[in-house]
């Protein structure tokens, strides 16, 4: 239900494998993720993640079949899973990239704001229709749609469950870039390679840093950010970068 395929400079390539479901997100496909993330993390040989979806679109959102299934026990537990799974994935340390095409609805809109960046296809389409349900978004619609657009936008949004083509999602800060149907997929490749050269080290800061210090205070947030530049400045990455420029070479990071 999820081919994965690690490519070069490090990059684990993971696919949604339902093209008939529409890679709906079912019970099964959360905690494949939540395995495969897992490793993600602990190997080092994974410098950062491509998510993809097979046949016509990226995520047509949940499974709707175990969607009708769940009472109010199950479907607290459902929740807690999709946040947990998306949660694990925006804390990975590692940058991801969720490349978009056809359709983002409901859990795929969700899932593709969990990654670190975005980018779209032409002619993608997004959405929150969990309204249309009866019920609201459930693994942090809700919250990450309205850091990303603002809460004006993520209500009307997700109050009217309307859908919200690439050039407003591009507009209004949901995807980072769009791109040309048939160039997605390298472009993608090319955005995460060209990642791979920096750090890792100081790419896990930055990642941590702006997620953590997002909902601090001014004051908090620049002491977080002044611990980790501090930290930074510990490493064989920050003599090596320093040094390579006061050389006028590329630098060669180890990620130590």
């Amino acid at each position: 239900m999820i081919k994965t395929t690690l490519l070069e400079s490090g990059i684990l390539h993971i696919s949604l494998n339902r093209p008939e479901q529409l890679n709906a997100l079912s019970l099964e496909i959360l905690q494949q993720l939540a395995s495969i993330f897992d490793q993600v993390k602990s190997d080092h040989s994974i410098q950062s993640v491509l998510l993809t979806g097979e046949g016509k679109v990226f995520c047509a959102g949940a499974d709707i079949k175990q969607l009708a299934q769940l009472d109010g026990v199950s479907g607290l537990d459902f929740a807690h899973l999709g946040q947990t799974v998306f949660r694990r994935l925006e804390c990975l340390g590692k940058p991801s990239l969720a490349a978009i095409h056809g359709v983002a609805f409901g859990g795929g809109c969700e899932l593709a704001m969990a990654a670190t960046l975005r980018i779209a296809a032409e002619n993608t389409v997004f959405g929150q229709p969990e309204i249309k349900l009866g019920v609201i978004p459930g693994f942090g619609g809700t919250q990450r749609l309205a850091r990303l657009i603002g809460k004006g936008r993520a209500l009307e949004a997700c109050l009217t469950g309307r859908k919200i083509t690439v050039e407003e999602a591009y507009q209004w800060g949901l995807v980072n870039e769009m791109v040309a149907s048939e160039n997605l997929l390298e472009r993608a490749k090319a955005i995460l390679k060209n990642l791979s050269q920096y750090s890792s080290i100081a790419i896990k800061s930055i990642i941590t840093v702006i997620h953590q210090g997002y909902n601090l205070s001014m004051d908090e947030a620049m002491e977080l950010e002044a611990t980790y530049f501090g930290l930074c400045c510990t490493t064989s990455d920050k003599r090596e970068g320093v040094t390579a420029f006061l050389e006028k070479r590329t630098p060669a990071f180890s990620g130590k």
